[in-house]
């Protein structure tokens, strides 16, 4: 060996051990990531539901913390609207699929080398992409999706000679007037279904706006950033106002003057009278499964698809459910869409949707939910769920109230009560 190179070999001994020439095979000379704590803030549901994620995803990442908080319903978007704004809010939490208009402000899109939107769009039922994409912007998951449907008491319906339950409107008003029955006096002592009010009916603007798409209502129009529900529509037997048929209909079952007349502004709560046995019928959301089981377990209820159009050639049902999305207040956004995305995987959602018996969202769960008994009515209208732009759910949700009580206590006609919900509601997307 010459002295020249002898002299270079020393020279790049030098150098590897100043620079740690001992680590030069792996990376166990690098420092442990910093410890990082994620505030996960839901509604509904307790923490041992996310415990067991919790744990396999920390599991995973030991220098991860997930502390999970669960508020009540009343105080929930209001604590998480102040908790952001003094920098006390969580890293992630969870709206509902009519909140995104509202908060998108305050939400961290989905960095889009995560995922595609076509991929996204794949994995989720139709609806999903509509409330949580803005702009080719992914910003929620969503765990699980409801969906409205018809609950019935099949012993009422039994008495009555009502075979099926109804599939369609025209089949339920003609239940309707099989069932009810009205004093003297034009009170009503056996309702047929709870419809046609406001104030005393479980989710009354879900079930309007449902009757409203199903009729081919045009909810807003986005170009020009107004509501449309009042206009009229052309087609090639003449010119009719879908929405406005859609308010008459519903209100119809209040009104003594005529024949589907079932339901009254002092009748108990639908819910409650449903569980008493004073309706036959009512339409909510698989939640409410539970609520009646734990009240009134003996009853003999069914669960069926959500009524269409007579004939329709397109099924309409009516979209209700949470999206997991991350503060764009937040520090640790990657960990953040980690943790979501590991949530939003098929093994565990499987095993969230299992351990809550819900319906999923995701179209390959889907469609093993579809041989579950209770399950499956839910499950098979995700596919034809839909919902609507709503720039404040919760305002929104009170001018329809009005407008459905100002029909029913005599305050409007349903042609005024629509045109001023749709200017209040155009006001509001201003």
């Amino acid at each position: 060996m010459t002295k020249r190179v002898l002299i270079i070999l020393l020279a790049a001994l030098m150098v590897f051990a100043a620079f740690g020439f001992k680590n030069c095979g792996g990376d166990k000379g690098e420092a442990p990531p910093e410890p990082i704590t994620l505030q996960y803030w839901r509604v509904f549901d307790d923490s041992d539901v996310f415990e067991p994620f919790i744990a396999e995803y920390q599991q995973l990442h030991p220098h991860i913390t997930i502390e999970y908080k669960k508020l009540t319903f009343t105080e929930y978007e209001q604590k998480v609207t102040d908790g952001l704004a003094s920098s006390k809010g969580p890293d992630m939490w969870s709206i509902h699929n009519t909140w995104l208009p509202k908060h998108e402000s305050k939400l961290d899109p989905l960095p889009e080398d995560l995922l595609s939107l076509p991929a996204y769009s794949d994995t989720y039922v139709d609806v999903v992409t509509s409330d949580f994409v803005a702009d080719n912007r992914i910003y929620g998951f969503p765990l699980s999706m409801d969906t409205l449907a018809l609950y019935y008491n099949k012993d009422m319906l039994n008495s009555a000679f009502i075979v099926e339950p109804p599939a369609n409107w025209t089949e339920l008003i003609d239940a309707v007037e099989k069932i009810t029955q009205i004093d003297s006096v034009a009170d009503v002592e056996v309702s047929g279904a709870a419809l046609g009010t406001a104030s005393n009916i479980n989710r009354a603007p879900d079930i309007l706006s449902l009757l409203m798409l199903q009729n081919g209502t045009e909810m807003i129009d986005p170009e020009q950033g107004i509501a449309t529900f009042n206009r009229s529509k052309e087609t090639s037997t003449g010119t009719y106002f879908p929405g406005l048929d859609a308010l008459t209909f519903y209100t119809d079952f209040a009104n003594p003057r005529k024949p589907v007349y079932t339901w009254t502004p002092t009748m108990p709560h639908s819910v409650d009278a449903f569980i008493e046995e004073k309706t036959a019928m009512m339409f909510s959301y698989s939640y409410q499964d539970e609520i009646i089981k734990s009240k009134a377990p003996k009853m003999n209820v069914g669960v069926a698809p959500m009524p269409q159009i007579a004939d329709t050639p397109k099924e309409v049902n009516y979209a209700n459910y949470w999206g997991e999305v991350v503060s764009k207040s937040s520090e640790h956004k990657a960990e953040a869409w980690d943790f979501l995305m590991f949530l939003a995987k098929k093994e565990q959602n499987q095993k969230f949707v299992e351990a809550t018996n819900r319906p999923a969202a995701r179209k390959d769960i889907i469609k093993e939910q579809v041989e579950d008994p209770f399950l499956r009515v839910f499950a098979e209208q995700t596919l034809t769920a839909k919902s609507w732009y709503q720039p404040e759910a919760a305002k929104v949700e009170a001018i329809f109230n009005n407008m459905i009580d100002s029909v029913v206590l005599g305050e409007a006609e349903p042609e005024d009560a629509l045109n001023t919900a749709n200017q209040q509601v155009s006001a509001l997307m201003e």
